[in-house]
Order: structure tokens, then C-alpha cells, then sequence
């Protein structure tokens, strides 16, 4: 069976080149704009049949976007100091602040695709693979027989946990946007729903960022 044809790589792939970009020599004003190309390119020819058409409950997906960025800022805005604990400041998870040059913070083309790359391009790659691949196959290898949604204990929390683990100093409120992204899933049984909760999410912390220069949530 040729790469092309393997059914997981439609789920994978665009994941898979995303984080392999992390990790090239880029410079930062680049790594936006090459990435997007990159894994816009990866969806096109990989993963068009994979995404899906439209969501079952619109209404739902976007207040539970919505209700997830709220939870994703709420510590930090309840508590002061809340990320500087060591439980979200070592050498294991990184630490919660921004590593792009602060020139980058008034260029237009940079932040136009950062914001894309974020609302549009990775509600789709990760949706496609965490809860589109990897919540299936953890339940079995063959995952295309497995109907979307399916619940078990282990792939339901396996897939919550390394959700929480990708996004380092912010693994506490990962782990909540991945329980409640699983459930929207188990619930609905459509990915496009668990997408447009997603993008709902992202597009609103881009948003937070960009109005109140809060930065660090861009790492």
C-alpha cells in the first residue's frame, strides 16, 4: 500500500508536518507564513477527504469554543502569579511566555498568519489527528472500523493527557479543552462539530492576545 493510501495519513500527516516545522531553522517573521504554505499544502493533497462537511450542532460547537478560551485564561486572570508556580515552570513543561522577537508583534503579515495558522489551519490538523485518528485507533489499529465518538476509558483519557502534554505551561487548562473537546466528540460523533469548537477557541485567544498584548499565550 502506497504512503498516499494508507488511511491514517490523512490524519497524520498534516499533524506530523506541523511539528516537524517546529524544529527547522526558520526565522520566526518565516516559520508563520512557511508553516501555513506547508501544512495547507499537507490538508490539500492528503486530507481532503478526510475533513469533514458541516457540523450537527453549530450553536453547541461555538459556545463550547467559547466557554473553553474563557476556561484557558481564567487562572491566570483570577490568580496572579497563578503560571509562575513550578508545577507550570520547569524544565519539563517550559515556561509561559512568548518566544518571538518582540518586532514581529507590529508586523502585519506575520500576525494576519499567525491568526489564520491559528483559527483556521490547527483546529483542523490536530481535530483530524486526536480525536479523528488517535481517539479511534487507541481503541483499535484498524480505526476506520471504529464509528467516530466511540467511548472507552483509555483512548478517552489517553487522548486528554497528551493533548494537556502538547501544550507545555499549559497543560492544566489542555487537559480541560481536551476533556471537553473528547466529549463534544463522544457526544455528537462528528468532527466537524469538535472544529468549529476548536477554531471558535483559537480564534478567541487570538483575539486576547492581539487586544490585551498578552503575548505569552503565542509560545
Amino acid at each position: 500500500m502506497g504512503l498516499k493510501r494508507h488511511p491514517a495519513v490523512a490524519y497524520v500527516a498534516p499533524f506530523a508536518v506541523f511539528i516537524a516545522l517546529r524544529w527547522l531553522p526558520f526565522p520566526p517573521e518565516w516559520l508563520a507564513p512557511v508553516r501555513f504554505i506547508l501544512v495547507a499544502a499537507t490538508l490539500a493533497v492528503f486530507s481532503r477527504r478526510a475533513i469533514p462537511g458541516r457540523p450537527s450542532m453549530p450553536i453547541g460547537s461555538v459556545a463550547l469554543g467559547a466557554a473553553v478560551m474563557a476556561i484557558w485564561i481564567g487562572p491566570d486572570l483570577l490568580w496572579h502569579g497563578y503560571r509562575d508556580s513550578w508545577l507550570f515552570h520547569n524544565g519539563i513543561t517550559g515556561i509561559a511566555q512568548s518566544s518571538l522577537p518582540v518586532q514581529l508583534k507590529s508586523n502585519v503579515f506575520f500576525v494576519a498568519m499567525r491568526v489564520m495558522e491559528s483559527a483556521i489551519l490547527v483546529p483542523v490538523l490536530e481535530e483530524l489527528f486526536w480525536r479523528g485518528w488517535l481517539m479511534r485507533w487507541a481503541i483499535r489499529s484498524d480505526f476506520e472500523n471504529v464509528p467516530l465518538g466511540q467511548y472507552t476509558a483509555v483512548s478517552f483519557w489517553t487522548v486528554a493527557a497528551l493533548f494537556a502534554a502538547e501544550h507545555g505551561p499549559y497543560w492544566d487548562v489542555g487537559l480541560i479543552a481536551g476533556v471537553a473537546y473528547n466529549w463534544w466528540m463522544v457526544r455528537r460523533r462528528n468532527l466537524a462539530d469538535c472544529i468549529l469548537a476548536h477554531a471558535v477557541t483559537n480564534a478567541l485567544l487570538a483575539g486576547y492576545v492581539l487586544v490585551f498584548d498578552r503575548w505569552q499565550y503565542w509560545l
